[in-house]
């Protein structure tokens, strides 16, 4: 039997696809906080089969929930307080990124102007679509993340 402690303050992760912890633990820069971080892979799950966690015992103020929500709105955030959860925060595709994905359009003044923010705004929340704010490029949700 697999124990991981529990975490007196910070958060967990629960209910992400199984697989994809490891992307996610790059894509929110888990990597650059000076805390504790375990990833659980392949757990079992009766919601989803299997699942995978990531338990990190920082302040949740450390994470970017848009980022997470564009990531996957159905990953289920537990903060942890006293080692109990305080709270559980509903994610959502947020209506506007910054700076979350990067913009194909080689014409997009994004592509010659640098140092512009790359502005993407949701455009249609059934398909999960995403629009730049300045050539209207279509962006479908996730898959690759600015570095």
């Amino acid at each position: 039997m697999l124990n991981i402690s529990g975490i007196y303050e910070g958060f967990v992760l629960d209910h992400i696809q199984a697989g994809m912890s490891m992307s996610i633990y790059r894509d929110l820069k888990l990597d650059q906080l000076d805390c504790q971080v375990a990833i659980i892979k392949n757990a079992k799950s009766n919601k989803m089969g299997k699942k995978d966690m990531i338990k990190v015992e920082c302040p949740v103020d450390t994470l970017d929930l848009d980022i997470l929500g564009f990531i996957d709105h159905n990953i289920t955030v537990n903060v942890i307080q006293d080692n109990k959860i305080a709270e559980k925060k509903e994610l959502h595709l947020p209506k506007q990124i910054v700076n979350v994905i990067k913009c194909k359009n080689p014409r997009c003044i994004t592509s010659i102007e640098q140092e512009l923010e790359q502005i993407f705004i949701l455009t249609d929340k059934e398909k999960e679509i995403y629009r730049c704010k300045y050539c209207e490029e279509k962006q479908k949700k996730k898959h690759r993340m600015i570095r």
